[in-house]
């Protein structure tokens, strides 16, 4: 008995039909959605009358799923923060591209903006990190070389 696979990570937004499209226009397929307002949502969450709506997005080879969640109550009075890549706790997701390039110039096209440069990391990857929706960092990584290759 122990673990079996990673499943999803949960992120919650406000504006869930563009945090669903940032993904879905990447590539990543829409799992299903969800209205969830009852008792046993509100125990999990540590909140009283919880009423969200999930729409889930898998990966294209279902290595991964995202949890996109807008709650509509109870409300957050304090809105998303755009913290620096340095900032303790979860900070990005990674997706594997294969085109780089195409990836961060259509983004820009759409009004995301990079935090810092597409860059090489140890002749293996080009990164780079993408402002995504909401203050969420998205990474994107093309492999140029396979690792440990000299």
């Amino acid at each position: 008995m122990g673990m079996l696979r990673f499943d999803h990570v949960g992120v919650v937004v406000d504006d869930l039909d563009a945090a669903a499209a940032f993904f879905l226009e990447l590539g990543f397929e829409r799992e299903g959605g969800a209205q969830v307002e009852r008792e046993s949502v509100d125990k999990i969450n540590g909140l009283d009358g919880v009423r969200a709506e999930v729409v889930m997005v898998r990966a294209p080879d279902g290595s991964g799923k995202l949890e996109l969640v807008k709650y509509h109550a109870p409300a957050d009075n304090e809105g998303a923060h755009p913290f620096p890549a340095n900032r303790l706790g979860f900070r990005h997701i990674a997706i594997a591209v294969d085109d780089l390039n195409t990836i961060v110039d259509g983004l820009r096209d759409k009004g995301f903006d990079t935090v810092g440069e597409v860059s090489e990391f140890e002749d293996t990857y080009r990164l780079c990190y993408v402002h995504g929706p909401e203050g969420l960092i998205v990474e994107f990584a093309e492999q140029i070389a396979s690792e440990g290759a000299s």
